[in-house]
């Protein structure tokens, strides 16, 4: 029988996982190799695949009554998606549509994209895990996956604190959009709500989930829909990568 995993060990195992969060074709979306029509295929996947749904998502894993200090978590994180009221007073989505707007591109070409097979795939998968039965899943494959990155384990290791409003706006002067294609400041309000509510919220993630995938068969639940996320969303970005033109290195 398989016995169950302590919290420090399902941590490491599903930081493992988040280690792997990397793609091959980040540095070129960020060094200003791709150029600003290249992008826009880049975020019209990103949008419709879920920046648009992100708090929609959330919501399905609140509505299948957690326990209430994960409640009030969801509730936080989806009252900054859905509305900004943590930070800037706008939700998300709309602030992205305004960095959108910013490079030249107006919201109708965010409607109605369509979908390359592997978004399709990624998304699919998306809506099945915020409608799982078991909402520990749901919410590893959200808050941890779909919010977390390669950083995750520094970010554990060593939590950052609140940024000060010029630690922020150094930040949005040095972003790529900023450095190289020209994108105002008055149009990043979305890295500003970003930088604004960041500090803890990656502790907050994990732990949902590790102080409460309490039998083996959750942890394992969990552990294979990371695993499964990873794989469609590594696709995902191989098939945006090509969209956007950005060869693949050979090795």
């Amino acid at each position: 029988m398989t016995r169950l995993l302590t919290k420090s060990r399902l941590r490491e195992e599903i930081l493992r996982l988040m280690d792997r969060k990397h793609h091959w074709a980040w540095p070129f979306l960020a060094d200003g190799t791709v150029t600003v029509d290249q992008l826009k295929r880049h975020f019209q996947q990103e949008y419709s695949v879920y920046v648009r749904d992100f708090p929609v998502f959330l919501a399905r894993i609140h509505g299948q009554n957690p326990p209430a200090p994960v409640r009030r978590m969801l509730a936080d994180n989806i009252y900054e998606e859905d509305t900004g009221g943590l930070s800037l007073g706008k939700s998300h989505p709309e602030l992205f549509l305004t960095m959108m707007a910013g490079l030249g591109w107006p919201a109708r070409d965010f409607e109605n994209v369509h979908l390359l097979p592997a978004s399709k795939r990624y998304r699919a998968w998306l809506d099945t895990v915020s409608n799982r039965r078991d909402w520990v899943v749901g919410s590893a494959a959200l808050t941890i996956f779909v919010e977390g990155s390669v950083k995750d384990r520094a970010e554990i290791a060593d939590p950052s604190k609140p940024k000060t409003a010029e630690e922020i706006e150094a930040i949005v002067q040095s972003h790529p959009l900023r450095k190289y294609h020209g994108l105002t400041p008055d149009a990043m309000d979305l890295i500003r709500a970003h930088q604004l509510v960041e500090a803890g919220h990656r502790h907050d993630a994990y732990a949902m989930v590790l102080n409460y995938a309490t039998t083996r068969p959750q942890q394992q639940a969990v552990l294979g829909a990371l695993k499964k996320g990873l794989a469609l969303w590594q696709a995902y970005r191989d098939a945006v990568a090509k969209a956007c033109g950005v060869p693949k290195p050979t090795r």
